[in-house]
């Protein structure tokens, strides 16, 4: 009688032991689970918020545009743009112009073959404007500190300014007096440069501010 109440308890007891064994194994998968799930979490929340400051606290500011008059309309236009305080490196490369003349829109990008890293020869006659096409602008460089910005790298950063500059006569066959030009210059990541201005009633110098 004693044996079999012994071999009662040592089962009891060894059940026991598989139970608990077992709840410490669940235990330790459902915690390796949570801990990989927070890990990944906040990986995401990192890059996430990462990306939140990148895009708004950086950017393009598009500080005036200027025109070239031919005679009756304006046939290219050179638009000042510096990065926002505080950006990171903006590759010009990945850099959009978008904009519109009211009756039709374009989407202009970089062309790096039409570069110039001075304003040599005024800020009409440095770049070949014929070699710009209705997709596409130039990039003139007025400063550059570090040296970032060049035909193969077109990186901007704080306090560098450029002028992009466009064939208006190839995306709108020129701009009339009286035309409301909008738009932005959209960098890869961060905030766009506005571009709007409205052309006066008559164009009589050569060189015409536009904006602002």
């Amino acid at each position: 009688m004693g044996g079999l109440l012994g071999n009662k308890k040592a089962s009891m007891g060894i059940g026991s032991m598989i139970i608990f064994i077992a709840m410490i194994l669940v235990a330790g998968v459902t915690a390796s689970v949570m801990i990989q799930t927070m890990n990944s979490l906040q990986q995401q929340a990192m890059k996430t918020s990462e990306e939140t400051v990148r895009d708004i606290s950086g950017g393009l500011k598009v500080t005036h545009v200027t025109g070239y008059n031919n005679g009756s309309k304006i046939t290219q236009i050179a638009i000042f743009l510096v990065p926002l305080a505080g950006s990171g490196d903006i590759n010009m490369t990945y850099a959009d112009i978008s904009f519109s003349d009211t009756t039709s829109h374009v989407i202009l990008s970089c062309n790096s073959s039409c570069f110039s890293s001075s304003i040599s020869n005024g800020l009409f006659n440095t770049l070949n404007a014929s070699n710009l096409t209705s997709t596409t602008y130039g990039i003139m460089v007025i400063r550059d500190i570090d040296g970032s910005c060049s035909s193969t790298t077109l990186t901007i950063n704080d306090e560098d300014l450029i002028v992009l500059l466009v064939n208006t006569s190839k995306c709108f066959s020129g701009i009339s007096t009286r035309t409301e030009i909008f738009g932005d210059v959209i960098p890869e990541y961060g905030i766009s440069g506005i571009i709007s201005f409205t052309t006066p009633s008559a164009y009589i110098n050569t060189i015409i501010d536009l904006q602002p």
